[in-house]
């Protein structure tokens, strides 16, 4: 069995629209840079109010990816 080393990193993700979007932008984001990812954990909500209503939605997020061995570095 192969053995994986992971490293967490948190994010916030936002959007004016739901907190699904919001993880969505995140994670697109982050894989714009990193290899590897494999998992993410929501640990926080929360929001924007103006004027009395919700005006975005921000969501914290755990997200664990590999740490790459030589072979997936080199892309085999």
């Amino acid at each position: 069995m192969l053995e994986k080393t992971y490293k967490v990193i948190e994010l916030v993700g936002v959007s004016e629209n739901t907190m699904e979007e919001a993880i969505r932008n995140a994670l697109d984001r982050a894989s714009q840079t990193l290899k590897g990812l494999d998992w993410f954990e929501v640990t926080d909500v929360r929001g924007l109010i103006q004027e009395g209503k919700v005006s975005q939605f921000q969501v914290k997020l755990k997200v664990g990816f590999r740490i790459l061995n030589e072979q997936e570095m080199r892309g085999a």
